[in-house]
């Protein structure tokens, strides 16, 4: 009984996010459709998302731990370089940190529908696989970073298979970007984001679960070269995965109206008789 009761809960409270997800967006969606179709627009746009994210995790309910390892504001332009664990994670982004974030994501997401369009006309989009969209993206990434606007990348490139458990190996992009620019990077680490909502493909996971999101120490980049990347890669590697938290190393399972004790367990085959 405590097991099916457990079960609804979570039908329910699943019910409930994907209602508070949804229902910022439909209110603010003529607005930003809007706004991101005028070439100044941008940043109303951002602050509509900002608004979007801050009510959706409000009412979501769970608790969000956030560390900054500097007492002062991170330095302006910055470039961003988090952990990539859930879709949750580019709307603590947007929550957290203060003034217009640039944001670079997939090309795929410009694909999503309603929202997509939106996301491509006033963040920056890249398909990883072809050089020429590479290209045109640190191009933009550049000029807005000239411009005063700070950006936000998950080096990891994807979502991890085994998010708060595994790191994917650090792309060069984000390092080579503010090197050339010569701004500094600041590290985030959010290693709880898929208990709340795990990327699974074809199901949807929600989770009531803490959050916890950390802006390491800026670290300049001036007078770096395209020869200090591997070693600035490891060294921010190493803060996000020092993130991890034992509570974070296995995604949530689906849910089952069943108690899992009760499911017969499968029987290990027997060597055949010689």
């Amino acid at each position: 009984m405590r097991h099916l009761l457990r079960y609804i809960g979570q039908r329910l409270y699943t019910t409930w996010a994907v209602f508070w997800f949804i229902v910022p967006f439909v209110l603010t969606y003529p607005l930003q459709w809007f706004f991101s179709r005028r070439p100044d627009g941008g940043g109303v746009v951002h602050a509509l998302n900002r608004f979007w994210s801050t009510l959706s995790i409000v009412m979501w309910g769970m608790p969000v731990e956030v560390v900054r390892e500097s007492e002062e504001p991170a330095p302006q332009p910055c470039v961003y370089v988090a952990n990539h664990g859930s879709y949750v994670d580019i709307m603590l982004l947007f929550k957290y940190i203060p003034g217009f974030l640039n944001m670079m994501g997939k090309a795929s997401l410009a694909k999503t529908p309603v929202w997509g369009p939106i996301f491509g006309r006033v963040y920056i989009t890249v398909d990883r696989a072809s050089a020429v969209s590479r290209g045109r993206a640190a191009v933009a990434a550049r000029r807005g970073l000239l411009a005063g606007k700070s950006i936000a990348i998950f080096a990891e490139g994807r979502i991890s298979p085994a998010p708060g458990k595994e790191l994917l190996p650090l792309l060069d992009g984000a390092f080579q970007l503010a090197i050339e620019a010569g701004v500094p990077l600041v590290p985030v680490g959010m290693p709880l984001n898929h208990m709340f909502m795990p990327d699974v493909a074809g199901s949807l996971r929600v989770r009531y679960h803490r959050l916890k999101i950390v802006f390491h120490r800026p670290i300049p980049t001036a007078g770096l070269t395209v020869a200090d990347i591997p070693a600035l890669k490891e060294r921010v590697a190493a803060l996000l995965a020092g993130d991890f938290l034992p509570e974070g190393a296995m995604k949530p399972g689906p849910s089952t109206w069943r108690d899992p004790a009760s499911l017969p367990v499968a029987q290990e085959p027997q060597p055949a008789n010689s």
